[in-house]
């Protein structure tokens, strides 16, 4: 959501195109709107609320999401929102983890069995996600 401390919109060269850049490293790249975000990008209130979000977010139901996905920079490709979404056996959606590996949940149930991860995490660092899916399934989460 901070990405706009990093990803500053130059100008628009077209209708859907716009030269941005990369600020940490200094590097121009050109994105286009994704053909199925454009009606997101165009409505500027939410951006105009969250001045340091990435210029390219937009509200989409609950999520928030990128509208140049597509086309999206080195670095944000590089980022991972989301690598996990942990569901209840019925689906109800419990939780996520991000690519810092931190787990994001109200479910008290869910926090409980995470502490049991944490020391993993640690203590084996290569292949977090294949290791924080597994124990979640072992405890009757379903992992997207």
């Amino acid at each position: 959501m901070y990405m706009g401390d990093y990803i500053v919109i130059e100008r628009q060269v077209g209708p859907y195109e716009y030269r941005g850049c990369s600020v940490s490293t200094g590097t121009p790249f050109l994105a286009e709107i994704d053909r199925d975000k454009r009606h997101l990008f165009a409505d500027q209130s939410w951006i105009r609320k969250h001045p340091s979000a990435c210029p390219f977010l937009r509200p989409s139901g609950n999520r928030i999401v990128c509208t140049i996905h597509e086309t999206s920079p080195v670095q944000c490709k590089a980022y991972r929102c989301a690598i996990i979404r942990i569901r209840s056996h019925d689906g109800k959606e419990l939780g996520y983890v991000t690519g810092t590996l931190s787990l994001h949940s109200d479910d008290p149930t869910l926090m409980e069995d995470w502490r049991c991860i944490e020391p993993l995490l640690s203590a084996f660092p290569g292949n977090a996600e294949e290791r924080i899916t597994s124990v979640l399934i072992k405890k009757g989460y379903s992992c997207t």
